[in-house]
């Protein structure tokens, strides 16, 4: 009875253990791929809105390779499901099996003992058999013979209830879970499908795009020109805000001595004087606990916008459909729906609002960080005003080729960072 009490707690806590890690592993899959089927939905939304404006092939080549990238990560998502799955019935049709060959014993066994029951069933016979005895410690020994031969009789029955049921629990599970394995396998071909299409598509593109590359490569040159024109701007205007505070800092600092002394009468050693910084800022005490409140969060930074995808990123990458064109990129660009908000990515001080041509552009500072928030349409905030984390600062205008695109940037001071790696992975 305690082995099979040890048994029946031995194998409830590996199944418990085996299930939880199971039910971890597939809700951050079944997570992932709600998250992938929301993204493919916006890049299908972008698609289509694309074939109702002037045709512009390089988007289209954009969103497409989006769509076959998120396409591919679901389809392996699915693949690593299955895995999971195909493990979870494996070990749970062994432990099926081998309550299966238990059980059969366990049932064979109280067979044998029921007969020999029934055989001595008489309850003259057991009090001959005790009354029989040589003496009364024989007689008392065959006394509890017959109790415990009871007391077996009966854990064995409680054994085969115990293990039928365990037996009852597993099979639905291998019922439940086969089930499930059948329909991510379907959901497979249906997504290699989807997979073979949009590859079907991406060609003929490409193909089009090769045909009149020259026409394309000026396009992108004229492009790039402006971009680097933009981001020489957006340099001066981070050097002459950091000088600016520098110089309020400096003239504050200088204020609060004379007044020091006014108060006390004596005379304070002025500190030494250095040329003000326009490419670092000197941080007070309380910018100093923002910039590194703004640090800490790196890898959470909410998305500025609530939909969207990363449709260039950041650095020096080749063109979709031109691999031999690099473009150079000083933020990422953020491709997303007609009309969307723009959001704070974190708290911090409006302090610069600024139109290049017709690109609108808003700078916000938390410390000695700034996020600069490129192609806005409405503005919703005012130079040096204080702004909360998703706050809304403006709308996404359409850019000159009929795109929504934010071009979203983040600087340290005056040195442009990679803001893919702040950016949560939504």
């Amino acid at each position: 009875m305690l082995r099979f009490l040890v048994f029946i707690i031995s194998f409830l806590f590996t199944l418990s253990a085996s299930s939880q890690d199971y039910d971890a592993q597939q809700r951050k899959l079944e997570n992932r791929k709600a998250q992938i089927l929301k993204e493919i939905k916006e890049v299908q939304s972008m698609l289509n809105s694309e074939k109702k404006k002037e045709r512009n092939i390089l988007n289209e080549i954009a969103n497409q390779n989006k769509k076959i990238k998120l396409t591919t990560e679901l389809i392996h998502n699915s693949q690593k499901q299955n895995r999971i799955l195909s493990d979870d019935i494996y070990t749970a049709t062994l432990q099926s099996n081998k309550l299966k060959r238990e059980l059969k014993v366990l049932q064979e066994d109280y067979a044998k003992t029921i007969v020999k029951s029934y055989k001595t069933r008489s309850e003259q016979s057991r009090i001959l058999f005790i009354l029989s005895s040589d003496n009364f410690l024989q007689a008392y020994k065959r006394s509890q013979y017959i109790k415990q031969y009871a007391n077996y009789r009966k854990n064995q029955g409680e054994e085969i209830k115990e293990k039928s049921k365990e037996l009852e629990i597993l099979t639905k599970k291998l019922e439940i879970q086969k089930a499930k394995q059948e329909q991510i396998l379907a959901e497979q071909e249906k997504e290699k499908i989807v997979l073979e299409e949009a590859k079907k598509v991406q060609n003929t593109l490409m193909a089009e795009v090769k045909k009149d590359q020259k026409k394309y490569a000026g396009q992108i040159k004229n492009k790039q020109a402006e971009t680097k024109k933009i981001d020489k701007e957006i340099k001066v205007v981070i050097q002459k805000a950091i000088a600016e505070a520098n110089r309020k800092a400096k003239e504050k600092a200088e204020r609060e001595r004379l007044a020091r002394e006014k108060a006390t009468g004596k005379k304070e050693t002025p500190a030494k004087t250095k040329p003000v910084s326009s490419s670092k800022f000197d941080l007070t005490p309380e910018e100093k606990t923002l910039a590194n409140s703004f640090k800490n969060n790196r890898g959470r930074l909410p998305w500025p916008v609530e939909k969207g995808y990363i449709s260039l990123k950041y650095g020096d990458q080749p063109l979709p459909g031109m691999p031999n064109v690099i473009v150079h990129n000083s933020g990422v660009e953020i491709s997303t729906e007609a009309g969307s908000i723009v959001r704070a990515v974190f708290e911090g001080e409006v302090f610069k609002i600024q139109s290049i041509g017709n690109i609108k552009l808003v700078y916000i500072r938390h410390g000695d960080y700034i996020s600069i928030y490129q192609n806005l349409g409405s503005i919703s905030v005012t130079n040096g005003q204080k702004v909360t984390t998703k706050q809304r600062i403006g709308t996404v205008a359409p850019n000159h080729e009929g795109r929504t695109v934010l071009k979203f940037v983040i600087s340290q001071n005056d040195t442009f960072m990679n803001p893919e790696s702040w950016l949560s992975s939504k």
